[in-house]
C-alpha cells in the first residue's frame, strides 16, 4: 500500500512535492496501489517511484519524469503521457490500453505482457525496450523508434508502423496480421516465423532481414528492398512483389504460388 505521507505530499500540489523531492533525493516514493485516476500530474517528478498497482486511468502525465519508476500491474487506461520520460521504467503486465504516449521516451523500458492495444505511440522512443508478449493491437507506432527492441511474440495485428525504425529489432513469431508497415526500416530485423499475412510493406527497407518461415500470404511488398533478405521457407502465396528488390535474397523453399513477381508476372 502507498505510504500515507508520500501520498499526502503528492496531493498537496506540484510545488510541495518538488520541494520535498529535492530535499529528500535518497527517498524513493511509495505510491503503490493508490487511487490517482483522473489526476493532474503534468510535469510531475516521479522518477524511481513505486507506482505498482496504482490506478492512473485517465490521468494527465504530460511531460512527467517517470524514469525508472515501477508501474508493474498498474492501470494507465487512457492516461495522457505525451512527451513523458519513461526510460527504464517497469510496465510489466500494466494496462496502457488507449493511452496517449506520443513522443514519449520508453527506451530500455520493461513492457513485458503489458496491454498497449489502441495506444497512441506515434514518434515515441522505444529503442532497446523489452516488449516480449506485449499487446499492441491497433496501436499507432507511426515513426516510432523501436531500434533493437525485443518484440518476440508481440501482438501487432492492425498496428500502424508506417516509417517506424525497427532496425535490428527482434520480431520473431510476432503477429503483424494486416499491419501497416509501409516505408519502415527493418534492416537486419528478425521476423522468423512472424505472421505478416496481408500486411502492407510497400517500400519497406528489409535489407538483410530474417523472414525465414514467415507467413507473408497476401502481403503487399511492392517496391520493398529485400536485398540479401532470408526468405527461406517463407510462405508468399498470393503476395505482391511487384518492383521489389530480391538481389542476393535466400529464396530456398519459399512458396511463390500465385505471387506477383518483381517483373509484374504472376507465378503459377
Amino acid at each position: 500500500m502507498a505510504n500515507r505521507e508520500h501520498l499526502a505530499l503528492l496531493k498537496a500540489g506540484a510545488v510541495t512535492w518538488i520541494e520535498w523531492r529535492q530535499n529528500n533525493p535518497q527517498i524513493e516514493p511509495d505510491l503503490s496501489a493508490a487511487n490517482l485516476q483522473g489526476g493532474n500530474f503534468r510535469g510531475a517528478h516521479l522518477q524511481e517511484a513505486n507506482l505498482s498497482r496504482v490506478d492512473l486511468s485517465n490521468a494527465l502525465l504530460v511531460r512527467a519524469n517517470l524514469s525508472g519508476a515501477n508501474f508493474g500491474s498498474a492501470n494507465l487506461y487512457k492516461a495522457k503521457l505525451i512527451e513523458a520520460n519513461l526510460s527504464g521504467a517497469n510496465f510489466s503486465v500494466a494496462n496502457l490500453s488507449s493511452a496517449t504516449l506520443t513522443e514519449a521516451d520508453l527506451s530500455h523500458a520493461n513492457l513485458i505482457g503489458a496491454d498497449l492495444s489502441q495506444a497512441n505511440l506515434r514518434g515515441a522512443a522505444i529503442a532497446q525496450a523489452n516488449l516480449i508478449g506485449t499487446d499492441l493491437r491497433e496501436a499507432n507506432l507511426r515513426e516510432a523508434d523501436l531500434g533493437a527492441a525485443k518484440l518476440i511474440r508481440t501482438n501487432l495485428c492492425f498496428a500502424n508502423l508506417i516509417a517506424a525504425n525497427l532496425i535490428a529489432a527482434d520480431l520473431s513469431e510476432a503477429n503483424l496480421y494486416e499491419a501497416e508497415v509501409m516505408g519502415a526500416y527493418l534492416y537486419k530485423t528478425d521476423l522468423y516465423k512472424a505472421n505478416l499475412a496481408k500486411a502492407r510493406l510497400g517500400g519497406a527497407y528489409l535489407f538483410q532481414a530474417n523472414l525465414s518461415e514467415a507467413d507473408l500470404r497476401g502481403a503487399n511488398l511492392g517496391w520493398a528492398n529485400l536485398t540479401q533478405a532470408n526468405l527461406r521457407g517463407a510462405n508468399l502465396r498470393g503476395a505482391n512483389l511487384r518492383g521489389a528488390n530480391l538481389k542476393g535474397a535466400n529464396l530456398n523453399g519459399a512458396n511463390f504460388q500465385e505471387t506477383i513477381m518483381p517483373d509484374g508476372s504472376k507465378h503459377d
